[in-house]
């Protein structure tokens, strides 16, 4: 113990760690030799820009740095004859999956992230969050996610507003709603394509809106044929794309429609349950069996979310066996399985309910139970029950320092004990797939239960200090990512934001008040509600074209970012054909000497 607090012991010099690579216990000298001089020499190659970049830069670097060390004459990890390599594989990988590598973190500032807290959630208050410092200390894709999470919240006062009076006074006339239902349709236009460009505004200012995805490195789960990029000449693995084809199509999308034929099954037994308790409120007629009716949907949420998560870990499993080459396709097909199957495990019901028994009452019902169930266990299982099982932890390591007897000062020490138990961040991913079920909840069923969006919003108040105080102490730093804006959940959201249209005018059209103006012809009934629903549709495009991604002076500064470097590449090409010019005299002078 005193040799690895020695080893740890900085105060003598001006080193700050930045990344742990924590080993197994028993890992032999000659490992940790071949592993350390593969490092060394990897950083030889690069160059030193400590006072450039901050401190989540120089993490980042770290991973990538690590990430792309990859075998090349190798056929084991020494010591370790077992663990074959082959050219090509992440060098990385290979040791986290041998057990010899635990895992590699990297580690907080605690002097910079005493002043984040202090600015962004300890003092509770109605404010800002300090989006500029969350980019500083986590990085572009967490600031993003922290930046959309205040807009949604902000965006969906307006809703939640409108909505109480609706709720309170004309709950039972479904024709009342078609204002309502009408605004949230274009709310959810306008509120996407403004976001788009407060997006480029924060993104211009941290300079990543033209990061370029075309020339992305290979992920280090990607592994092949060790071989030349024909594109970009440099040495990576190879691997047929035919073979990641079949993969998907012969394995993970019979699985996929398997998943989604259990949810339907689940969802069958959930509407049984269902009729058992009304039956038993109609025979008996008492308060018990009353508050029994709410029962099958809060035990359907919560089965939701239990399938939710079972389905998360398969998908992840599959999508890192299909072997996608780039990072951005491995989270694209991702996002795909997990959004497909979740929309219909969260949302199947909801549609049953509405178009199938056609009962409204069951769906309001349904709908509170289902969003107000499913951000009570978000809360829980994200935020609280985490930050209870740290403080324990916690604990148990100031005792085991206290009883340490030694000179050295160990705080380093005790931080890497203590962050190295820590769980482990895994992304935005769950975060913006909790934002993007809210969302359908709000928008898909709003003429139904327009309460829906102040729920959201008391739940969002909270999400935001909940998730701050999640990354400040409950979870390791996280490696910081570039991201120049929300990716693919963008593109979710606005699809969620069509379907809704489609259903709030469904649902509209099936109100008793508009279907009494119609008595006689129901064909005309559907021609009119397609034909609204249609205006609805080329309203929200046309708002989509009119409102421009990037504000127009951020338009100016790009268009100039361009012509100067088109600009400086002419000078620099008048400068080689002019030093070219020059050379020519001379060499010929030298042929008519010779």
């Amino acid at each position: 113990m005193k040799v690895t607090l020695s080893a740890l012991n900085t105060s003598e010099s001006s080193f700050t760690p930045l990344v742990v690579i924590e080993l197994a216990q028993d890992v032999k000298e000659e490992t940790k030799e071949w592993l350390k001089n593969r490092i060394i020499a990897k950083k030889e190659d690069g160059d030193n820009n400590d006072d450039f970049l901050t401190m989540a830069e120089c993490q980042f670097i770290i991973k990538h740095e690590l990430e792309n060390l990859r075998a090349k004459d190798e056929k084991m990890i020494p010591g370790y004859p077992q663990a074959k390599l082959y050219p090509g594989k992440s060098l990385l990988r290979r040791l986290l999956t041998s057990g010899i590598v635990i895992q590699v973190f990297p580690l907080h500032d605690n002097e910079a992230l005493k002043k984040l807290e202090d600015s962004w959630y300890t003092r509770f208050a109605l404010k800002y969050q300090p989006i500029d410092s969350i980019r500083g200390y986590f990085g572009e894709t967490i600031a993003l996610y922290f930046g959309f999470l205040e807009y949604f919240t902000f965006a969906l006062i307006p809703m939640a507003v409108i909505g109480l009076p609706y709720y309170l006074f004309v709950w039972e006339d479904y024709d009342k709603y078609v204002i309502f239902a009408s605004f949230n349709l274009i709310w959810s236009t306008v509120i996407l394509e403004v976001w788009k460009r407060g997006c480029a505004n924060m993104t211009y200012r941290w300079g990543t809106l033209l990061m370029k995805r075309k020339f992305e490195e290979p992920r280090p789960g990607f592994h092949g044929v060790l071989g030349i990029n024909p594109i970009t000449g440099k040495e990576e693995p190879l691997y047929p794309s035919y073979k990641r084809q079949l993969r998907i199509y012969l394995v993970s999308l019979p699985f996929v429609c398997l998943c989604l034929y259990f949810s339907l099954y689940v969802m069958m037994i959930y509407f049984d349950l269902e009729v058992w308790a009304l039956g038993l409120h109609e025979n008996s007629g008492s308060e018990w069996t009353s508050v029994l009716l709410y029962v099958p949907s809060i035990i359907y949420a919560i089965v939701i979310e239990i399938m939710n998560r079972l389905y998360r870990y398969a998908a992840e499993f599959l999508t890192s066996w299909e072997n996608h080459r780039l990072e951005s396709a491995y989270q694209n097909h991702l996002i795909l399985k997990v959004l497909v199957f979740n929309f219909l495990n969260c949302f199947a019901s909801l549609f049953y309910i509405a178009f199938v028994l056609k009962d409204m009452k069951l769906l309001r019902q349904s709908l509170a139970t289902l969003l107000i169930t499913s951000q009570i266990l978000n809360q829980i299982v994200e935020s609280l029950l985490p930050y209870w099982l740290q403080r324990k932890h916690g604990v148990r390591v100031k005792r085991k320092m206290q009883a340490l007897k030694t000179d050295i000062d160990a705080t380093l020490y005790e931080q890497v004990i203590l962050e190295k138990e820590m769980g482990t961040y895994l992304g935005t991913f769950d975060d913006y797939l909790e934002l993007f079920l809210q969302f359908g909840y709000v928008s898909l069923f709003s003429c139904v239960y327009p309460l829906a969006a102040a729920f959201a919003v008391l739940n969002n108040f909270t999400e935001v200090n909940s998730d701050a105080l999640k990354m400040c102490r409950v979870f390791k730093r996280p490696f910081s990512e570039p991201s120049a804006s929300i990716g693919v959940w963008q593109l979710a959201f606005e699809t969620m934001s069509v379907i809704s249209v489609v259903t709030n005018c469904a649902l509209i059209g099936m109100s008793p008040q508009v279907n009494a103006i119609f008595p006689e012809s129901k064909a005309d009934l559907i021609l009119i509600v397609v034909a609204v629903e249609h205006a609805l549709l080329a309203l929200k495009f046309i708002l989509a074209f009119a409102i421009p991604d990037k504000p127009r002076h951020i338009q100016v500064k790009l268009a100039r970012l361009e012509f100067e470097s088109l600009e400086a590449l002419k000078q620099q090409q008048m400068k080689l054909v002019t030093e070219n010019l020059k050379e020519e005299p001379k060499e010929s002078g030298k042929e008519k000497a010779t």
